[in-house]
């Protein structure tokens, strides 16, 4: 059974972005509250006291009671915005049930015998949670806050499916009830190790090709050493000429 919570709102007659915008800047967040052959009506909460009821996870799974200028009806959370950056909760729906038809609604799974199951505890195996809440069908009295997924009993490469979630009575899981498949919440799995590869070495040429690479080289400078001593030999042959001159 879901907790219960009684919030406090106030009517509003500004529709549209510019509405919306001053609600929020005076503190307020705006909100819809619809359902159950009523007409919807636009309403306004205090944001710090609705953003600290936002972050406990039994608000999301309860029924909660709207008072609305002394109207109370009986609601769920049916969805909530945030600011992409700051800790501000820009909109939110609300939608009315009656306590004779069924919901659906998603609910949190709480994963319980991890540590102690074999494929962890033995055989090294690793937890995956492959889902975190599902959609249940039922009356509103029966909604629950959770459901617990146990993972005691789980070996290497076994899983947990849908299937085997212990229900409360009077709770259905939607796809299940729906024909859907039955599909795996967690799996125990191998742990994964991933090699990092060795940094491949410059390569070293052998002692032979060092040997035939380093001939040219030392050919060049011998080369070029030569060149260089026979600028010398030139200026030497010019001047027995330089002294013929003189004799005349």
């Amino acid at each position: 059974m879901s907790a219960k919570f009684e919030i406090t709102a106030e009517s509003r007659a500004g529709k549209g972005t510019g509405a919306s915008r001053r609600l929020r800047h005076a503190g307020k967040i705006p909100a819809v509250l619809y359902g159950a052959d009523k007409p919807p009506v636009m309403i306004a909460f205090e944001h710090d006291p609705m953003l600290r009821q936002l972050q406990n996870e039994r608000f999301h799974t309860s029924i909660l009671t709207v008072n609305v200028n002394g109207e109370k009806d009986q609601a769920i959370l049916r969805d909530w915005h945030m600011h992409p950056v700051r800790q501000q909760v820009l909109h939110m729906d609300l939608q009315r049930i009656s306590a004779t038809k069924k919901l659906h609604m998603k609910v949190p799974l709480h994963f319980t015998g991890q540590d102690v199951a074999p494929g962890v505890k033995q055989e090294g195996g690793l937890v995956t949670h492959l889902m975190t809440d599902v959609d249940v069908t039922c009356l509103p009295k029966d909604l629950p806050e959770f459901l617990t997924v146990d993972m005691s009993q789980l070996h290497l490469h076994e899983s947990v499916h849908l299937s085997n979630i212990k229900l409360p009575e009077g709770v259905q899981i939607t796809s299940l009830a729906h024909g859907g498949d039955d599909l795996a919440v967690a799996a125990v799995t191998t742990v994964r190790v991933v090699e990092e590869e060795a940094p491949v070495a410059a390569a070293v040429p052998a002692a032979g090709e060092a040997a035939a690479a380093a001939a040219p080289a030392a050919g060049a400078a011998a080369a070029g050493g030569e060149g260089k001593k026979a600028e010398p030999a030139k200026a030497e042959a010019k001047k027995p000429e330089a002294g013929k001159k003189e004799g005349k």
